[in-house]
């Protein structure tokens, strides 16, 4: 495997797909979705094989149910494949025009970022996802997953490659570094000659890897604390709904919350039946003291907090729990400890959701809401690339859209500059 050569191929492919219709990519996305259903046994084999080591190497259960697929999980890949086809193709739409004094129409129209390179961990619908998103915004992908998925990425690879083969796109439009060493990543951040945007999916390490190494643009994503704030105001029933889906229903995944914050007037009310409803759930609660009082009697299995514990992103059934005195507190706590994701607040006051609103840090966020929306399928984007957590370009799911940049096209009648 020679990286030069697949950023050449990957950089002359970037050309034809700037350049292809609205209805070739389309078709190639019908082909992989199609291919994906045709092909489930095979992907679900292999991905067994890659379950099978994972636990033979002790891995758990968070990280397993990010790299399990299922016939359920495929089938929603390939819907989600099949929803990008029916999104608005954004390559070639202006976004603005005027008319200057010298009589030039000058306008902004949307244009392919060119190659993108992807490195992400233990998600295999992520390989699905890039690919599909890519090519229906005209740009040539290198993916690079983790070792962890490596039979399940073999076979999806196979299934895009089906896919523009049919549509007589060239394979180079979308590349996979299946080697599994770390110098491949370092090589893919170096490429910076061929690939114009990395985009890396994982945890802490992987993006300081990318901020030290990178000598191409990085936009960071996926990683960032994730907080509900119960403010006094709350309907007490209701928020324990709320918190127990953003924490239980894929507790694994980003925007599954890490931290509650409460306010201390509505703590008596709530902290009693939130033991109860995590006990049946199974997850472990980690308490500062004042927060610690008022649960350790109560039959959540809980622990006093340690340095650190409100800055880990548990990706697990564990959940740290914190009193504050108003919301101007919580704010203060986002900021000190890694609010970059998903946060929400649960509150019937207009003045409290505004101040959240305006003050949290996080790329997304909700009023009355579980954090769990934060998804570009749930957005309506079709799917997403990443979530991006960073301030520039693009923040939140990262869709068709964010995908591209823009140019400038001035039109004239043989215009000169005075």
């Amino acid at each position: 495997m020679d990286l030069q050569h697949m950023g050449r191929a990957a950089r002359d492919a970037s050309y034809l797909l700037a350049e292809a219709s609205t209805q070739t990519k389309n078709a190639a996305l019908v082909a992989m979705a199609d291919a994906l259903e045709q092909n489930a046994g095979a992907i679900l084999a292999a991905n067994q094989k890659d379950l099978d080591t994972a636990r033979e190497n002790g891995t758990g259960d968070a990280m397993l149910d990010r790299l399990m697929l299922n016939p359920a999980r495929l089938k929603a890949i390939a819907d989600d494949v099949r929803n990008v086809v029916r999104l608005p193709d954004p390559v070639g739409a202006e976004l603005e025009s005027r008319v200057l004094e010298n009589g030039m129409r000058l306008s902004r129209r949307r244009v392919p970022l060119g190659v993108v390179g992807v490195i992400y961990e233990a998600r295999p619908n992520v390989t699905i996802d890039i690919a599909a998103l890519c090519l229906k915004t005209g740009n040539a992908s290198i993916l690079r997953g983790g070792r962890e998925t490596f039979h399940t990425n073999q076979e999806l690879v196979k299934v895009i490659r089906q896919a523009l083969a049919a549509c007589e796109l060239p394979e180079s439009c979308v590349q996979y570094i299946g080697e599994p060493g770390r110098e491949w990543v370092s090589g893919l951040l170096k490429l910076d000659q061929y690939v114009d945007m990395i985009i890396p999916r994982g945890g802490p390490g992987l993006h300081q890897l990318c901020k030290e190494q990178a000598t191409i643009p990085v936009i960071i994503g996926g990683f960032g604390i994730g907080h509900i704030f119960v403010d006094e105001s709350a309907d007490l029933t209701r928020a324990i709904e709320v918190i127990d889906n953003a924490k239980t229903q894929r507790p694994s995944v980003c925007n599954a919350i890490d931290t509650v914050l409460v306010h201390e007037k509505a703590a008596a009310g709530l902290l009693p039946a939130l033991s109860e409803r995590m006990a049946e759930k199974g997850v472990t609660l980690v308490a500062e003291p004042a927060a610690l009082a008022l649960l350790k009697e109560g039959p959540a299995t809980v622990r006093a907090a340690e340095d650190g514990d409100f800055d880990t992103e548990w990706l697990g059934l564990t959940l740290g729990v914190k009193l504050v005195s108003d919301v101007n507190a919580a704010l203060a706590h986002l900021r000190a400890h890694n609010a970059a994701h998903s946060d929400a607040i649960l509150t019937n006051c207009l003045t409290s959701a505004e101040r959240f609103v305006n003050g949290a840090p996080s790329a997304a966020v909700y009023v009355n809401a579980s954090t769990r929306f934060t998804d570009g399928a749930q957005f309506g984007l079709g799917a997403e690339v990443a979530v991006s957590t960073q301030k520039l370009h693009a923040r939140g799911p990262m869709g068709l859209e964010e995908l591209t940049s823009y140019k400038w096209v001035g039109q004239a009648d043989y215009l000169i500059r005075q």
